[in-house]
């Protein structure tokens, strides 16, 4: 049954980010890409949770923490560049 909810699970998180991706090349604005990009880096961290789930192995989570923190620290600095057009002052 396990099975089943983790190949259910894999596949919406993969439409997710198919739809995110196609939020990014025709999104309006600079802040709505952002957004899709972000919410792209939380899809993939679920991904990389349930491939972890999946394989049974420890690894995916810990990958999944490190990009985790770079995702967000990149979707902050892309913001505070927009904002101030600089990231460091």
């Amino acid at each position: 049954m396990i099975t089943y909810a983790l190949i259910f699970a894999i596949s919406c998180f993969s439409v997710a980010l198919l739809f995110n991706l196609y939020r990014v090349v025709h999104a309006p604005g600079v802040t709505d890409r952002v957004l899709a990009l972000d919410t792209m880096a939380i899809n993939a961290i679920g991904l990389l949770v349930l491939f972890g789930i999946w394989e049974g192995t420890a690894i995916f989570f810990e990958a999944s923490i490190l990009y985790a923190m770079t995702g967000f620290v990149a979707t902050v600095a892309y913001a505070k560049f927009l904002l101030r057009g600089d990231i460091i002052e």
